[in-house]
């Protein structure tokens, strides 16, 4: 169980506030509006109404004794700057900011932030690429370089076993489980046959898993032209994505 202080209180403040009550953790949630923290009072074990951009009023928090500071204001950016920066100087542990554009996420970084969360970005990014690619039925970003994928077994992996498909030493990736009726098998054999149906959720390389799963975006003649699509790049990259199994 963590400590939490979390500023900012609206919709995805509260989302934050509900998820960590979830999880059983101790939240402390801060915001200027009455009303919104009323609402969030059955999910924290402690709120206040008050300014974060007053130093005075952070101190008294105590923001030092919290594991972890959320910054979740994304409505005026000038107040989650002046938080942020405010939230370093008093000497907390771990300050993590919301961001609603690539500016901000450097001013952000460079005033005091150990992380940046960029939710519509994020979610945007994750949007565009499950959605376009039928075989790909969800992914998580680890960091720049690094997903998880969840695809659909390629058609001419089935009847063959995982080690035959030899994906880590081809491609330097990992399948960590195979899913199969709904159900995730995480201690499959090596001598696991895939089926039609199956899903894998693999580890690795972002580069190299498009390049494992022939990810292909549209060239203007018509053509094919294989893209790598990194999780954080812009979204205009992301727009349509095709698998090509003969590739």
């Amino acid at each position: 169980m963590k400590s939490v202080l979390l500023i900012g209180l609206g919709r995805f403040g509260r989302h934050i506030a509900m998820k960590l009550n979830e999880m059983r953790h101790q939240v402390m949630a801060v915001d200027k509006s009455e009303e919104r923290v009323n609402a969030v009072l059955p999910f924290v074990m402690n709120a206040q109404i008050g300014d974060a951009t007053n130093e005075e009023f952070l101190e008294s928090l105590g923001v030092n004794n919290f594991d972890v500071c959320i910054v979740a204001i994304g409505d005026d950016f000038q107040s989650s700057l002046e938080t942020t920066s405010l939230l370093k100087e008093l000497g907390a542990k771990t300050v993590v900011s919301r961001a609603a554009r690539d500016v901000h996420a450097k001013f952000l970084l460079r005033n005091g932030a150990d992380e940046i969360v960029y939710p519509e970005k994020q979610l945007a990014d994750w949007t565009a690429i499950r959605y376009t690619a039928d075989h790909i039925l969800d992914y998580i970003e680890l960091d720049n370089d690094h997903s998880i994928f969840e695809i659909a077994v390629p058609e001419k992996w089935i009847g063959k076993t995982v080690i035959e498909a030899d994906v880590r030493k081809k491609h330097g990736i990992n399948i960590m489980a195979i899913k199969r009726d709904g159900k995730m098998n995480l201690n499959f054999a090596p001598e696991t046959s895939f089926i039609p149906g199956d899903t894998i959720l693999v580890l690795g390389d972002t580069k190299n898993i498009q390049k494992c799963f022939h990810i292909y975006t549209p060239k203007e003649d018509g053509k094919y032209e294989r893209i790598i699509v990194s999780v954080r790049s812009s979204c205009q990259y992301c727009v349509r994505l095709h698998y090509n199994e003969k590739a």
